[in-house]
């Protein structure tokens, strides 16, 4: 049973940080890209970011948070993670995490950034 499992999630102050993370199981991990979305209320779920099958490969970004996110995956211990640093109140959103290809999901965790 593939799970996606995420986790690091709260209420943080505009300018703040915070790093997300998301533990796989019952997939290839190592084999597979993986990606953070988000979907704010009323609107529909976006692409955050993307991480291509190696530690240390290639990454890319939404234009919104360039700069001031990182998507990083650890392929021994199966994680991917998602640093967020100079929040914004717009950031506010579930994020999920994916193994796009596989359409594989994980149920969110909620970030909500104060002003």
């Amino acid at each position: 049973q593939v799970q996606l499992v995420e986790s690091g999630g709260g209420l943080v102050q505009a300018g703040g940080s915070l790093r997300l993370s998301c533990v796989a199981s019952g997939i290839t991990f190592r084999l597979n890209t993986m990606a953070w979305y988000r979907q704010a209320p009323g609107k529909q779920r976006d692409l955050v970011a993307v991480a291509t099958i190696t530690s240390g490969g290639t990454t890319n970004y939404a234009d919104s948070v360039k700069g001031r996110f990182t998507i990083s995956r650890d392929n021994a211990k199966n994680t991917l993670y998602l640093q967020m640093n100079s929040l914004k109140p717009e950031d506010t959103a579930v994020y999920y995490c994916t193994a796009p290809a596989r359409n594989y999901w994980g149920r969110g965790t909620q970030v909500t950034v104060s002003s």
